[in-house]
């Protein structure tokens, strides 16, 4: 498959997450967001893991854990408390700082040099967002600014590590998805009944948005965004995730009935002009994350080799 159709495949991952407060709002019990990241992740997961019929193999168990919580356990709680807690599309414009995370963190764990023009395209596409989501609104919560930059991290770190450590030989996307959305399931059952106690009575829609959400937009979508991260580099796929709240934005538009203001089609233009800008190749001295991503042998022999040498010749050194 050509590199555009792997892009093209990727994006619909960030697209799908866009539908997520539209389904959330107009489907779901109000106030249950740990029972509603539960629902996504671990039915989703174990959907994943009885087709991959694969589990994790001696250091694969600790990584699929420490990726499952970071792209899901500690994210989906995280994202949800920002949403709560800040106004407007506050929480989605504090998360899209993420690719500037994913910069700093490719320095740090691929080797890769930032560059002026990701870091340029970082900015452009956060302010973009901000102009389609933020509406004017009262004072600012800590709680919930740290919150969306907490989230915004752990997913960042997340990709990051993914690209470092690969997967294990004959070991596919479907089986790492598996393994990542069980593991952040199993994270979250224990604080949403917690918090939130029993599961509230489901109706029938309600039962149909779950089922949307826990398998088109979180099985099909993680599946789709950790197989975008074994071809394209970190930040290429970290660049997509602007689709998400212009996605947001059109289906409130056109399934809800929000207007949409020439401010805001400005920002969809340029977050959508830097989503794309950040998909072209760029070439800088060491960095590896533009291979296909690499697969390591299960042998508790190599193991300690496999752990330390996943990063390529820019870290050894």
């Amino acid at each position: 498959m050509n590199r555009a159709a792997t892009v093209l495949l990727t994006a619909l991952a960030p697209i799908s997450w866009g539908t997520t407060y539209a389904v959330t709002t107009e489907f779901l019990p109000a106030d249950r967001p740990l029972f509603t990241g539960l629902m996504r992740a671990l039915p989703a997961g174990l959907v994943l893991l009885a087709l991959a019929r694969v589990l994790p193999r001696g250091i694969w168990w600790g990584k699929a854990a420490v990726l499952g919580a970071l792209n899901i356990g500690a994210f989906f709680p995280l994202l949800f408390l920002s949403a709560y807690r800040l106004p407007g599309g506050m929480a989605a414009v504090v998360g899209s700082v993420g690719p500037l995370f994913v910069v700093g963190l490719s320095a740090v764990l691929l080797g890769q040099r930032p560059t002026t023009r990701s870091v340029l395209t970082g900015v452009v596409a956060a302010f973009g967002v901000s102009l389609v989501v933020l509406k004017a609104a009262g004072a600012l919560d800590a709680v919930g600014v740290l919150a969306a930059l907490a989230s915004a991290a752990s997913m960042s770190t997340g990709t990051v590590l993914t690209k470092r450590w690969g997967r294990p030989e004959g070991v596919g996307p479907l089986a790492l998805t598996a393994w990542q959305l069980t593991a952040g399931g199993l994270l979250i059952a224990p604080l949403a009944f917690l918090v939130e106690g029993a599961p509230p009575a489901l109706d029938g829609r309600a039962i149909g948005g779950y089922l949307y959400l826990a398998l088109a937009n979180t099985a099909v979508a993680y599946w789709l965004w950790f197989r975008g991260i074994g071809r394209l580099t970190a930040t290429q796929v970290t660049f997509l995730g602007p689709l998400s709240p212009l996605t947001a934005a059109v289906v409130g538009w056109a399934a809800l009935g929000q207007a949409l203001t020439p401010v805001q089609l400005a920002g969809m233009a340029l977050a959508f002009g830097a989503t794309v800008f950040g998909q072209l190749r760029q070439r800088s001295p060491g960095a590896t994350a533009g291979t296909p991503i690499r697969t390591f042998s299960f042998s508790e022999k190599n193991a300690r080799k496999d752990s330390m040498d996943v990063t390529g010749p820019a870290l050894r050194r």
